[in-house]
């Protein structure tokens, strides 16, 4: 007996948004509908100075939201990502805290570290090493072999 699968049409170029008018993308023409009605409702209900001033605040920012791109990303996404990295630190810095339990148990491991069919210098960089992690782990009280 003889099993068929069904063939599924896998779509292409699922990135790519779709286009309404010209090469113009529904996000695109919602964005530019709602900075005409902003222009419009300044131009009835404000003065000229104020009409030229929206106009030209509303028209910048339908560019930058609308088609402007940095790094091939959408400005709203750069935008996002400038405001996260300013909430976050520049510098994170781990500050574990060890128990004299944790100490004593790291120092007695560091000599336990078995290193086989290595050459001689990598046996030195990598025995080096774990005793630098210990350094590092214990904030500097165990202070090394040397």
């Amino acid at each position: 007996m003889a099993i068929f699968m069904q063939r599924f049409i896998v779509p292409q170029f699922i990135d790519v948004k779709d286009k309404i008018i010209g090469p113009i993308t529904v996000h695109q023409f919602i964005l530019m509908i709602a900075g005409g009605i902003i222009i419009f409702l300044s131009f009835r209900f404000g003065d000229v100075p104020f009409f030229i001033f929206m106009s030209a605040v509303v028209a910048i920012i339908i560019f930058l939201f609308g088609f402007f791109k940095v790094n091939g990303a959408p400005f709203h996404d750069f935008l996002l990502n400038l405001i996260m990295s300013f909430k976050k630190p520049g510098l994170r810095v781990w500050n574990k805290e060890l128990t004299d339990e944790e100490l004593k148990q790291l120092i007695k491991e560091l000599p336990k570290v078995k290193i086989e069919k290595l050459e001689r210098k990598q046996i030195a960089n990598a025995s080096r090493l774990a005793e630098l992690s210990l350094i590092v782990d214990t904030h500097g009280k165990y202070k090394g072999e040397n």
